[in-house]
Parts: C-alpha cells; structure tokens; sequence
C-alpha cells in the first residue's frame, strides 16, 4: 500500500505526515513536494519523497504512480482561476496513474457561502466526482488564526478587545486536529469512502468567549467593546461565510472533543506577545 500527501511540506501537510507515522510504516507514506529541498526531514524517517508540481501535469502521473490512497492538499496560490487549473491536473493526474483512492482538503460547509473561495472548493468537488475515483471529501472550517486579524496582543496591553457590532459565532478549527483527523482517515480509509465530512469545532465561540480566553491568558480583565465603525477586510470575509454551523465529524475522527478556544489561541498569543 502507499499512501501520497501532497504538499507535504507545508505546515497541514506535516502534521498529517507525523500523524500517519504514528499510525502506519514510514514506507508506506509518500511525501510529494514542490521543492527538493523539503526533502530532508521525511528522509530522516524511512518517508519517500516525490516531486509535485501542481503546475507541472505531465510530471504528476508519474509522482502518483502505485499509489493507492491520494491526499490532494488545496493549492495555497492566490488566484484562484490558477488554483482550479492545478487542482484539475492533480485529479486527472491520479486518474491516469489508477489512483485507488482520492481525498480532498475542502472547505466546511461551503454550499452556505458567497466568496470565491468556496465556489474553488465546490468546483474542485465537482472535478474529483465527475473524475469517477472513489472520495474522501475533508471540508475544515476556518482555522483559529484568523483571530490574529483582531489584534490581540493591543487587546491584552490596552485591556480591552475592539470588535465590529453584530452578531458574530465561529465553528473554527486549529491545524493540529484537521491533521489528525486527516492521518486516521487516510490509514483506514476504505470506512470513508464516498463521504464528506463537515471538519468544525464541536461548539461555537463567541467574541465573548475571545476576550474570557484572553484574560485568562494575561491573568487581568479583558473587556469586550462592540463598535460599529471597526474596519478591517476580516469581517467582509466573515459575514459571507458559515462560521456558525458545526458538526461533530472532526470530534468522531479524533476520538475525544476538538481544542477549546483557549487551548487554541494560547501559543498563539504567546507567540505574538514574544
């Protein structure tokens, strides 16, 4: 059996390679990766690596020959007329080389959402069931840093965490789960075939549940002031997206619940306050 991340050098794609290292033998795992030299930590650990340029369709059958479990980690190129184009040469790719098996790294939820961002994650879908190769569709929610848009470390100094007025509630998710998640369903992955997952949090936060966290963090009060006149590109994206929706595919994966909000956002922060 071989089993083929591609991406593998990125930060999901590491993770999921460290997640099926403890789950499977080394020579089982193939790390496909744009760069040669990424090479060198999957080496160290019995993991063979691949060449994979999603621009380079002629050289992908070859990376995906004998493979029989495919990961296709969506593209991270910002235009995402480009990132359809390599997603398309990666599936027929792994349909030429007999590729047994196909999952996806989609985005949750994205029949509920207006941004060109899930219509690329709906097509891709599309292309791989149109493709006839048995699927596994891995829709994760938006990852947790997206709270390092809201300027925590100046909430922390100043005491106080500044959001726009509304109504806000996310299902978000943090790498480390997605990747877990991902490794147990590519070991075992003839009980996934032909299905999708919905990979959110198991319950939602709130901005006020942001600020709790927050000052659990820096041991004083945080308080939450709500205004209007908050501008920043974050929220445009937000309010067009599923934040809200949450299922409990990604706790069921894992075997125990997903990473609280405070354990999410504490390296985080850490990080950030350096």
């Amino acid at each position: 059996m071989s089993i083929a991340i591609t991406g593998a050098s990125g930060q999901l794609g590491h993770l999921i390679v460290e997640g099926l290292l403890r789950r499977i033998p080394a020579e089982w795992i193939l790390a496909c990766v744009r760069r040669p030299d990424a090479s060198g930590w999957f080496e160290e650990r019995g993991v063979s690596v691949r060449p994979c340029d999603y621009d380079q369709p002629d050289a992908l059958e070859q990376a995906f020959a004998g493979v029989s479990r495919l990961l296709l980690i969506s593209s991270s190129h910002q235009d995402d007329t480009v990132r359809l184009r390599q997603h398309a040469h990666v599936i027929e790719a792994a349909k030429k080389a007999k590729v047994g098996h196909l999952l996806y790294t989609s985005f949750a939820y994205a029949d509920n959402g207006s941004v060109p961002l899930a219509h690329l994650h709906l097509a891709t879908e599309q292309a791989i069931l149109a493709s006839g190769i048995p699927y596994t569709f891995l829709r994760n929610a938006l990852y947790t840093d997206i709270v390092g848009a809201l300027g925590l470390p100046g909430a922390i100094a100043q005491g106080e965490l500044v959001v726009r007025a509304g109504d806000w509630t996310f299902n978000t998710v943090i790498r480390p789960d997605l990747a877990e998640a991902a490794a147990a369903v590519l070991a075992n992955s003839e009980a996934h075939l032909n299905r999708s997952y919905e990979l959110t949090a198991s319950r939602t936060w709130t901005f006020e549940d942001l600020a709790d966290a927050l000052a659990e963090i820096a041991g004083k009060p945080i308080t939450l002031r709500r205004d209007p006149e908050v501008q920043s590109w974050i929220y445009g994206f937000l309010s067009r997206i599923d934040t809200s929706s949450v299922s409990g595919d990604l706790e069921r994966l894992l075997g125990r619940p997903t990473a609280s909000l405070l354990e999410s956002i504490q390296p985080m922060v850490s990080r950030e306050r350096g």
